[in-house]
């Protein structure tokens, strides 16, 4: 079954296409699921001060919320829709992202971290947050930050566990330890990951996460779903072949997906 749950529309303010034009294309390329998936707007900046166009206007998450409804009702019978959100977890504002997630009927929620307070480690036009920081302790303030989000129970799978790598800045210490401290939070938690296939167009050249990140999720029963990341509706599905691959040379023969924040496991 060929599915595919992260995925980004022109709300997001740096993506395009609409969401209807995501929905054509997965039936075009015979996606059984089809989770849309744009981001939360943001609590913790002014986005008028911000960079723009880094998440939908609050305005907007009814409407979007909405207009999935929709298109799933629409398109039912063609392609079973899912409809998601990814859930931004910013550490001191558990309370506000809770109610977001809470007043809306979402299949699922991805839980991810961009954000190490104001800095957002995953956006190309803020790199020179590097400058002056020691890389190792970047990794262990993310990955202490995944860590604390997978234990708020907000979310139903982790998303692309080591994009802090995504611009290809490693510690020279290997950052292992802090890798597994941040699985165990999410298998004590019994969530899933995603393997997230867009990181092989981005500078790491390696999808997220990492194999030996993959082999420890096998070993200790951690689901996994899949995602292309799409920001356009041409990328719907990208690499999700050379992912599917992997996961079957890990051992992997079930993905995880969801239904009204319930998850189900299927074969592939």
């Amino acid at each position: 079954m060929l599915i595919d749950y992260h995925t980004h529309h022109v709300r997001c303010g740096h993506a395009i296409g609409e969401l209807e034009d995501y929905v054509k294309r997965g039936i075009e390329i015979g996606l059984a699921q089809l989770g849309l998936s744009d981001h939360m707007p943001l609590l913790h900046v002014d986005p008028a001060t911000y960079f723009p166009g880094m998440a939908m206007p609050m305005e907007e998450l009814p409407r979007y919320a909405e207009e999935c409804l929709k298109l799933k009702e629409k398109y039912k019978g063609q392609i079973d829709i899912r409809v998601g959100l990814e859930g931004d977890y910013i550490e001191g504002y558990e309370t506000e992202i809770k109610r977001i997630i809470d007043v809306y009927p979402w299949d699922y929620v991805i839980g991810s971290v961009h954000f190490l307070g104001e800095w957002d480690i995953s956006d190309y036009r803020q790199l020179e947050g590097w400058e002056g920081r020691e890389i190792y302790e970047v990794y262990a303030q993310y990955y202490d930050a995944v860590s604390k989000a997978a234990r708020t129970g907000f979310y139903d799978f982790m998303g692309h566990l080591d994009v802090i790598k995504r611009y290809g800045y490693k510690p020279e210490q290997d950052p292992w330890e802090l890798e597994v401290a941040a699985l165990e939070a999410v298998r004590e938690q019994g969530l899933a990951i995603e393997i997230n296939a867009s990181g092989l167009r981005m500078p790491c050249d390696e999808m997220f996460p990492s194999r030996r990140m993959l082999e420890y999720c096998f070993k200790r029963g951690i689901p996994v779903t899949i995602g292309s990341d799409a920001h356009q509706p041409e990328r719907l599905g990208q690499y999700l072949d050379q992912a599917v691959s992997l996961l079957k040379e890990i051992g992997f023969n079930e993905l995880a997906t969801f239904s009204a924040r319930k998850r189900q496991l299927i074969p592939f």
